[in-house]
């Protein structure tokens, strides 16, 4: 008899360990998956990064072949004039173009010392080599004339030696800058991919902070299927107090969670201000869901604004396509009506993304208005198309028959060709 007991006894607590190690599994996925967007949204604000630094180089290098280029041009040029007209003024373009060439080097080899390529250092050593040689070509030249020795220099000039040399020069310096377009048009893809995952990444973070909410309301159906099923007073109380305790674990875990996101999303664009629309974007997101976390989690000791509290549960799912008209006085709830009323307009806002007017892009009118001692709300959804009454009671259902019993009111929802429409009615002394 006495062994019986005991385990009967500890099927219960048995219970209870394995139902919270699955909510901390649940919540670790959850948390790992949030980090790994963070992760992936600081991927495209370096990609974006490398990309700006790509095109730097690119421009740098390509500058610095043109300074090259226009050298042996302008030294050609000079070369020629002097050797056609002996005028030792064409002669200035050919001393300065000497004077350029070297430093452009050894500016180009420290832009590409890093990043250069086997074919790239091979083309660059190629060039370096062809200008040396035609400016020691045309230093032969330019000596030869200056000795009086003007024929032979017109001589050297005619073969096909410096024209080969300029041929070659050129090949070079076409394929350096084909190779640099690439690496930047290479980098450029890079970023557009990047780029192309944050809208999902968002409405991927947006359902798994949903996710967090509904480890939430699990916990708060799980206390209330304890009270009703608990035979004793005893057990009752303890049941409530260990739902509790779960719950106000579960939203302290939840709340740091998000502090937690949020700063690594600011800190992930610290460095890069060009993030900073993305991030905000992000940021308010969170934001707007965590407001909405801690209503549904409200205490006894706290009212709220009516306005303040339909703002907050339909704030997450506003957008250009999704559209809200809110309209009526300013309206003090009583303290004790925050909960059930927060969890109502949660899941209307729910269904409306997922069934309803912002699953096909209609629009959502709330409006509210003092009767007496009552409080008359009413959500108006305009959704093209019959709207179709589902069969049977859900989850959804079964909150608002609750809700109302706890309001002390009525909640009634009409499934027309219009939308979907729903009036709730209640005293507002609570």
């Amino acid at each position: 008899m006495d062994a019986s007991h005991s385990t009967d006894g500890r099927g219960p607590v048995f219970r209870r360990a394995l139902a919270r190690s699955a909510n901390l599994i649940a919540f670790t996925l959850v948390a790992v998956s949030l980090l790994s967007a963070v992760v992936l949204i600081f991927q495209t604000v370096e990609s974006e990064r490398r990309e700006r630094a790509e095109a730097r180089q690119t421009s740098n290098v390509l500058s610095e072949l043109a300074i090259i280029n226009r050298a042996v041009l302008n030294a050609e040029t000079g070369q020629r004039g002097y050797l056609i007209t002996l005028d030792q003024r064409y002669l200035g373009p050919y001393h300065l173009a000497r004077e350029q060439y070297g430093p452009a080097f050894s500016r180009l080899r420290q832009l590409v010392r890093n990043d250069a390529n086997p074919r790239q250092a091979e083309l660059i050593d190629q060039v370096e080599n062809l200008t040396v040689s035609k400016f020691g070509e045309m230093a032969e030249s330019v000596a030869l004339v200056s000795s009086g020795q003007v024929l032979e220099a017109r001589n050297r000039v005619l073969t096909d030696e410096g024209q080969e040399v300029m041929e070659r020069l050129r090949m070079a310096f076409r394929e350096l800058e084909r190779i640099e377009q690439e690496q930047l048009a290479l980098a450029t893809r890079e970023t557009a991919a990047a780029e192309g995952r944050v809208v999902p990444l968002l409405i991927g973070l947006s359902a798994l902070l949903l996710v967090a909410l509904a480890l939430g309301y699990r916990l708060v159906a799980r206390a209330a299927r304890a009270d009703a099923e608990a035979a004793q007073a005893e057990l009752v109380a303890q049941a409530r107090d260990q739902a509790d305790l779960l719950a106000r674990e579960l939203n302290h875990r939840v709340k740091n969670l998000f502090a937690v996101i949020l700063a690594i999303v600011r800190m992930s664009a610290k460095d890069a201000p060009e993030a900073k629309p993305v991030v905000d974007s992000i940021a308010d997101r969170i934001h707007a869901l965590l407001a909405a976390h801690e209503v549904t989690q409200g205490s006894p000791e706290m009212g709220a604004s009516l306005r303040a509290l339909i703002e907050t549960a339909v704030k997450p799912y506003l957008s250009s396509e999704r559209r809200a008209t809110l309209d009526g006085p300013e309206t003090a709830l009583p303290a004790r009506q925050v909960t059930p009323l927060g969890l109502v307009l949660h899941e209307l806002a729910t269904n409306a993304v997922k069934y309803g007017c912002w699953s096909e892009g209609g629009a959502l009118t709330v409006e509210w208005r003092r009767i007496d001692d009552d409080l008359e709300i009413e959500w108006r959804e305009e959704q093209p198309g019959c709207v179709a009454e589902p069969e049977r009671a859900g989850f959804g259902s079964l909150l608002m028959t609750s809700a109302a019993r706890q309001l002390r009111g009525t909640i009634e929802r009409q499934f027309t060709p219009g939308g979907v429409h729903v009036a709730m009615r209640f005293p507002l002394s609570g």
